[in-house]
């Protein structure tokens, strides 16, 4: 085995105990996320308000503004992987903030948009997928919610890579469930913010009060963000700590070999099934609890609360499961697949949700359900720094994160036409129900044992 240049080696080790400051800057990764998810569930807690006031009354109206942030996402994520390992974090975090802060604020003037036309995708029961053409408001945040979506398509490559980079192996789980339970906090933060300014200042103010932080999370990213080795804040001990794990060579990887390797393809069909059912939770749930039970914009709050403080847990409680595990002895393979396994079952009680005569009987089904997949989603997501150098955890992420959106498209549109013909959940919690199972029986058949994809230029090696 080829010697490892000196400037390449890991830091040797240094006297005195590991500081924490990585942690701080899981905290920057955990509140951006958290704004993440408010800009973009702002729409779902408005939309009984918008179809009233603009008259969205064709679920399939709806259906398609989401189609087209998931065309954005998708695109979006094709991209922000590559860009993430070439420009690094700092840079590539903060154009992507500003992007979808911009769109999240431009929300607010959609309505004025009364001469725009936009094309977009619907699923009609006779002619199946075909192009429709959105006019004034409803182009108009269907151009809005193209723009957030390539804008956020950034976050989770960034925020992945950014741990892979500050993390070792062992803590990378537990930091992936700490910053990704920021969507669950941005979820609950959005029904108890959004319907105060509506009823205060009226809908578009909601668009501008919570795209208005996503400004003042970039101005504190740019004051405080460093990679580790040019951090002035971080100790020799610390970075050792962090560097504990063998040596990985800096080459970058193309994206056609990337294809190649089935641990690429494992994670994105992952992405693929079970994403879709977290945009199906964030997009339709506020709309589900409209229909089903009556509730309002000012009664939403309180159950979707507490839907995403249960979910909240399992962002956490899935990440902590795999690591205590590791740290007992076991095999990544074996402890990451059976935190996956216990989440995936979780999720199937959800089916008897939109049978349920009690409104918290189906908020709990719910909540345990969107736990789940948290859990699910921060040990899929530490797969990619389990299986891949750190140079290709950016690219690997936004390959797969594009695949989730891919699936997020369809469920969109598909779940819009369901709707339209039955009026009932019950078909689409039943598909949400069943696809976490399948989807890890695919990934064990892919990756039996959780080998490293093999790259001969930047095979790890031991300082």
């Amino acid at each position: 085995m080829s010697a490892v240049p000196a400037s390449a080696a890991a830091p040797s080790p240094a006297r005195g105990r590991a500081g924490h400051y990585r942690w701080v800057i899981c905290a920057l990764l955990f509140f951006g996320t958290t704004i993440n998810y408010i800009d973009r569930q702002v729409i779902g807690i408005l939309k009984p308000t918008l179809v009233q006031q603009l008259g969205w009354q064709d679920e399939r109206i709806y259906a398609a503004i989401v189609f087209t942030f998931q065309l954005a996402y998708a695109i979006g994520l094709l991209l922000a992987g590559n860009i993430m390992d070439k420009l690094g974090t700092r840079r590539g975090f903060a154009i992507a903030v500003g992007i979808w802060s911009v769109a999240a604020v431009g929300h607010a003037v959609a309505e004025r948009m009364d001469w725009m036309k936009l094309p977009t995708v619907n699923l009609d029961a006779k002619t199946g997928l075909s192009v429709v053409l959105l006019t004034g408001a409803a182009a108009g945040f269907a151009l809005m919610r193209f723009l957030l979506g390539l804008g956020e398509a950034g976050n989770f490559p960034a925020s992945i890579k950014t741990v892979a980079e500050w993390f070792p192996k062992k803590e990378r789980a537990l930091a992936t469930g700490i910053f990704n339970s920021g969507t669950n906090v941005g979820v609950i933060i959005t029904p108890l913010v959004v319907p105060w300014v509506t009823l205060h200042w009226g809908w578009e103010w909601a668009f501008v009060a919570t795209g208005v932080t996503g400004f003042l999370w970039l101005a504190w990213w740019l004051a405080v963000y460093r990679p580790p080795e040019e951090h002035i804040r971080l100790g020799p001990a610390e970075l050792a700590y962090i560097r504990s794990d063998p040596v990985e060579k800096v080459t970058p990887i193309p994206w056609a070999r990337l294809i190649a390797h089935r641990q690429t393809w494992a994670f994105a069909i992952g992405k693929f099934m079970t994403d879709p059912v977290w945009w199906l939770y964030l997009f339709w749930i506020p709309d589900f609890l409209n229909r089903n039970y009556g509730l309002n914009l000012t009664s939403i709050g309180l159950p979707i609360v507490v839907i995403y403080l249960i979910a909240d847990i399992g962002s956490i409680g899935g990440g902590w499961l795999s690591s205590a595990l590791i740290k007992r002895g076991w095999s990544l393979n074996a402890a990451r697949k059976t935190a996956m396994l216990i989440c995936a079952a979780a999720v199937v009680p959800i089916i008897f949700a939109s049978k349920s005569s009690s409104l918290w009987t189906s908020v709990l089904l719910v909540a345990l359900a969107a736990s789940a997949h948290q859990g699910w989603s921060a040990n899929l997501f530490t797969l990619v720094g389990d299986m891949f150098p750190r140079t290709a955890v950016g690219s690997v992420t936004g390959l797969g994160g594009m695949a989730g959106a891919v699936g997020g498209m369809f469920i969109s549109i598909l779940v819009g036409e369901i709707l339209n013909r039955t009026n009932s959940y019950v078909p689409i919690f039943f598909i949400a129900g069943f696809t976490y199972l399948a989807a890890l029986a695919i990934v064990h058949l892919l990756v039996p044992s959780l080998e490293p994809a093999r790259f001969p230029e930047s095979e790890t090696v031991r300082a």
